[in-house]
């Protein structure tokens, strides 16, 4: 089965809403998030990731991680420089 492309922070945000208006309105969890069309561990990842926040966090969150992916691969980067011309040192040196 394919994999359909991923939420973005704001679907899923308004999807554990809708979850929590179906259960207001006295349907089961697991009714509620059938009728979202995800799995039980789907909303249960969600709700673990998102579900105490709100929109504007959400984006922020979002934000830093891209953010703190992006410094973690230009660390990478100049480490890897520094060790390269610490090895062509030595054999010059």
């Amino acid at each position: 089965m394919a994999r359909k492309k991923a939420h973005t922070p704001e679907e899923i945000v308004a999807r554990l809403r809708q979850v929590e208006v179906i259960v207001g309105q006295g349907k089961s969890v697991a009714e509620a998030v059938r009728s979202i069309g995800v799995t039980e561990p789907t909303y249960d990842r969600w709700r673990t990731e998102f579900g105490r926040l709100k929109l504007d966090q959400v984006k922020r969150l979002k934000a830093l991680e891209r953010e703190n992916a992006r410094l973690r691969e230009a660390v990478s980067d100049l480490t890897l420089e520094k060790v390269i011309l610490k090895e062509a040192a030595a054999q010059g040196g």
